[in-house]
């Protein structure tokens, strides 16, 4: 496998596909995620923040920067916001004063057991845009068919149509990188 070779056309394609893939998934997440949060005031941030720090069970300020994908100071800034909300508090512990711990407090928890019985997800594009897959297959498969599922053919389309240009314009096709080379 390490003599592996792909070429230099291929792996650049292979990254923005990914890339236009990701980013047009992350919409409709994130527009379904803030239209599920909106009648809370939180914004997804905070809302991540509440949902790591109680599955958690008093996570550290880095924990929470870790699970949630966010820097640091992040984290931090909004947990601040969140404890001045009363949704949140900070601790430290006797045999650990250099961490700084991150509680969900029993109106977070309130809030959260809300939010939960509140969710509908019939109003939601990631979830319908998924379910013609799980009824063919009995499972969510295939990112490409759920982006086509929300957006349309017509995205799809413009979405290949783009990449088909990519494969007619490169210049040199026989411009190999090795595994290792594209792992670094």
């Amino acid at each position: 496998m390490a003599d592996q070779h792909i070429s230099r056309k291929d792996a650049m394609i292979f990254n923005q596909r990914v890339a236009q893939m990701s980013k047009a998934l992350w919409k409709a997440v994130e527009k379904d995620w803030q239209q599920w949060i909106k009648p809370y005031e939180l914004n997804i941030n905070e809302h991540h923040i509440l949902w790591i720090a109680y599955h958690l069970e008093g996570a550290t300020i880095s924990d929470i920067a870790k699970f949630g994908v966010m820097h640091v100071s992040t984290a931090f800034n909004f947990s601040k916001k969140l404890e001045q909300r009363q949704l949140l508090y900070f601790s430290k512990k006797d045999d650990d004063r250099r961490n700084t711990y991150v509680t969900v407090s029993d109106e977070g928890i309130a809030l959260l057991i809300q939010m939960n019985e509140n969710y509908h997800n019939e109003d939601y594009s990631v979830l319908q845009g998924s379910l013609p897959i799980r009824d063919i297959y009995g499972k969510f498969l295939e990112v490409m068919s759920v982006l086509r599922n929300i957006y349309g053919d017509d995205f799809m389309d413009i979405f290949e149509r783009g990449f088909q240009n990519i494969e007619k314009t490169y210049v040199d096709s026989n411009d190999y990188l090795t595994k290792s080379e594209v792992e670094s």
